[in-house]
């Protein structure tokens, strides 16, 4: 963005914010005595109470809030909470989401625990997906295993959909973009029974992509995704309840269409591949959950199935048409790439949570996951015929026209037990206690053929291998929550996270890659955090602020390998990360809202077996700091009718993107707005996202050091969308 650009974004924001009620309209003048936020109710511990008195740091987006804002994707909440980021990928299975500079990687396990309607995400690659007929979303920072479970090393996501209903209603939207595009979402509800209730959910997403494949004279990156949920809700008593939920979603796309550039700020280069690439995902879902009440406390079971399969193929490095690719210069013939994944999970988990209305409040519980994942990579030959093999559980002939084949099965069981206690020391002291033990036991089976298996692993590595590792790990926390006034709130806390270690690609560690070997280890984080919640002005202003200090062990880094087509984890032994969230919420007037979110987060390695130059750097993946600042205001033009204006600025600051910072994305800062008309019954709504159409990568991934010259020359980037516009209808009945 330009410096007069940007200038004259902050300037038109900071006026509309600091309006005072004597610049409003006469009326407006008059209500905003009235007005206020209502009060917000969350689950964050279990149990429902006011997000005031929940001594975690916490953003939450009502259902009105998700409506108003647009917000449809994992993307569209995260650019709205501090300290947050989400980096999208080509490949729709793979997103990394970091929290206050816990980060995630390809193929890594997740930096937060993301549960919806209860039931716990098994695999990271389902996280990017559509966000259909959704009551509320919570997002809760710093470690939370205790109640939320594994890989809440970052914190928690708490998804809920919308219950079904006592009575029959629906609504249906239909939309354009300028892809161009069409979206259509829906969703019925209603009773079978007097005890039985049903709600069907489903979107279809489709646009013909928006950047440019300059050589194909094609867009780049066409999208097409279909998703359903139907969930059933049986309650033959007041004290129980089945909850049943089935979900789908199919996507369709293209990938691998990199561009090679040493800054992560250069978007200058087109999308120049010859290869269009596919990217197909399918994700089916099976869960139940059962809730029954006693006098001495709630028994709950959660039980799911989950089952995942995405092909990737594309061009290979270093991604330009056949007669300019290195490959091709060099050895005479060019290459492209595939990589399939295929995973299966079964969880489990049971646990008793003691009445609400107790001075000591309790839950305990235990947890398994049984998951067989198959992945397998390779290269072929590029025959220039514009489609590239899908090849899965097996190769093709060696050299015709594969090139390297690796292949690996895990069978993977973890276990936990877990238990949280919350202690009222007197009316306005609570003390929370709780602690977790989680086990992880993998085994890795090499499916990779013999006459695949690279020259340097020859007699060292052969199909059929087995290796076997365990990791497990004590998660305390102790928090102590303050109430100096009923509109107030003081915490303060220690907590320890834990993230699972897992394996590479059997043979990646003959490449030579500096830190990266079979296997990559496990991440603790111990985390210490002060915090303060407060109301003002009789809930016309609401503020919160947060402190905090996190020493990681074995925090992840990400290289890509292209002479095997593999995605790679290494470890840091170290890294320290402190900062601070500031918060504002205020009503400005009846119907005049302002949000306001600052974040700030200072990494730094301080122990690198990888390289030792990398001891005081930033890690990777981490912005140094995030804001956001929004303005809605909803207008009254009738009994039924009303106009919503909304915009929402956001503010990325410098990102590091590998531990030797070699590069650093500049900051950036992007621009959405929302104008919609509401009669009750119906709605339209048009909207821009980025409206200054700000250029920027998404994505930076160091690739070959190597070849063809020595350095970082080679560097993989993707570039983020650019300015998209569209109008949606909404009917309600």
């Amino acid at each position: 963005m330009t410096t007069k650009r940007r200038g004259l974004v902050l300037a038109g924001a900071s006026a509309v914010l600091c309006m005072s009620p004597f610049d409003l309209p006469a009326q407006d003048q008059q209500q905003v005595q009235g007005a206020n936020l209502e009060e917000v109710i969350v689950s964050a511990r279990k149990r429902d109470e006011s997000v005031l008195d929940v001594p975690v740091a916490i953003n939450v987006f009502t259902a009105a809030d998700i409506e108003a804002a647009g917000i449809e994707r994992p993307q569209d909440f995260i650019d709205l909470t501090p300290n947050m980021s989400l980096v999208q990928t080509q490949n729709q299975g793979t997103s990394f989401v970091t929290v206050r500079g816990i980060s995630q990687a390809r193929n890594s396990e997740p930096s937060v625990a993301v549960l919806i309607d209860g039931v716990l995400m098994v695999n990271p690659a389902q996280f990017n997906q559509e966000l259909v007929d959704i009551e509320s979303i919570q997002v809760l920072k710093g470690p939370q295993g205790a109640l939320y479970g594994r890989n809440a090393i970052g914190g928690a996501i708490i998804v809920n959909t919308k219950r079904p209903s006592d009575t029959f209603e629906g609504s249906f939207t239909a939309g354009y973009e300028s892809g161009p595009g069409q979206r259509l979402r829906g969703s019925v509800s209603g009773p079978i029974t007097d005890t039985l209730k049903y709600r069907v959910a489903a979107s279809y997403f489709e646009t013909d992509g928006y950047i440019d494949n300059a050589f194909l004279g094609e867009e780049a990156d066409p999208f097409r995704d279909v998703s359903t949920r139907v969930r059933l809700l049986w309650e033959p008593s007041e004290a129980f309840t089945a909850d049943l939920r089935f979900n789908s979603s199919q996507v369709d796309t293209q990938a691998l269409y990199f561009n090679i550039t040493e800054s992560v700020n250069d978007t200058s280069l087109p999308v120049r591949v010859n290869n269009p690439g596919v990217n197909e995902r399918d994700m089916y879902g099976l869960s139940l959950k059962l809730d029954y009440e006693t006098g001495a406390g709630t028994f709950t079971s959660v039980s799911s199935y989950d089952t995942l399969e995405e092909i990737l193929t594309g061009d290979q490095f270093n991604f330009l048409p056949i007669p300019e690719s290195v490959l091709f210069q060099f050895f005479g013939a060019d290459q492209a790439q595939h990589q399939y994944l295929d995973v299966d999970a079964i969880s489990q988990e049971l646990r008793f949570t003691s009445p609400a209305g107790q001075r000591v409040r309790w839950i305990a519980g235990v947890y398994g996951i049984a998951t067989d994942r198959f992945i397998s990579t390779g290269n072929v030959f590029d025959l220039g015929t514009g489609a590239v093999p899908q090849v899965r559980r097996q190769p093709l002939p060696l050299f015709n026209p594969q090139f390297t084949y690796l292949a690996d099965s895990q069978d993977n069981f973890a276990w936990a037990v877990f238990g949280n206690v919350d202690v009222d020391l007197s009316s306005r002291v609570e003390m929370s206690l709780a602690l977790r033990y989680d086990r992880d036991e993998r085994e890795n089976t090499t499916k990779t053929p013999a006459e695949f298996i690279p020259a340097s692993l020859v007699g060292l590595a052969q199909p059929g291998q087995v290796r076997k590792h365990t990791w497990d790990e004590w998660q305390p926390k102790i928090t102590l929550r303050f109430k100096p006034t009923d509109d107030s709130m003081l915490f303060a806390g220690y907590s320890r996270g834990f993230r699972s270690g897992g394996f590479n690609q059997t043979g990646v560690s003959a490449a030579g890659i500096a830190g990266i070997q079979d296997l990559f280890d496990a991440e603790t984080a111990n985390t210490y955090e002060i915090g303060a919640k407060a109301e003002f002005l009789d809930r016309r202003l609401s503020a919160s602020v947060n402190a905090y200090y996190t020493r990681a062990e074995g925090s992840y880094f990400f290289v890509f390998d292209p002479n095997t087509s593999t995605q790679n984890l290494g470890n840091l032994d170290r890294v320290d990360y402190q900062g601070m969230e500031l918060e504002l919420k205020a009503a400005l007037a009846e119907g005049f809202d302002a949000f306001l979110g600052l974040g700030y987060t200072d990494s730094e390695i301080k122990q690198s077996d990888r390289a030792a130059t990398d001891v005081g750097n930033q890690a990777p993946l981490v912005s140094e700091y995030s804001a956001n600042l929004g303005l809605q205001y909803r207008r009254h033009l009738g009994d039924t009718l009303s106009v919503l204006v909304r915009t929402d600025f956001e503010a990325i600051g410098p990102t590091w993107f590998y531990p030797d910072n070699f590069t650093k994305r500049d900051p950036v800062e992007l621009l959405n707005l929302r104008l919609g008309l509401d009669g009750g019954r119906w709605s339209a709504t048009a909207w821009v996202k980025n409206l200054t159409d700000e250029e920027y990568n998404a994505e930076w991934s160091p690739g070959p050091q190597f070849f063809p010259n020595p350095g970082y020359t080679n560097n993989f980037v993707f570039k983020a969308l650019p300015r998209r516009w569209g109008v949606d209808l909404t009917y309600r009945f």
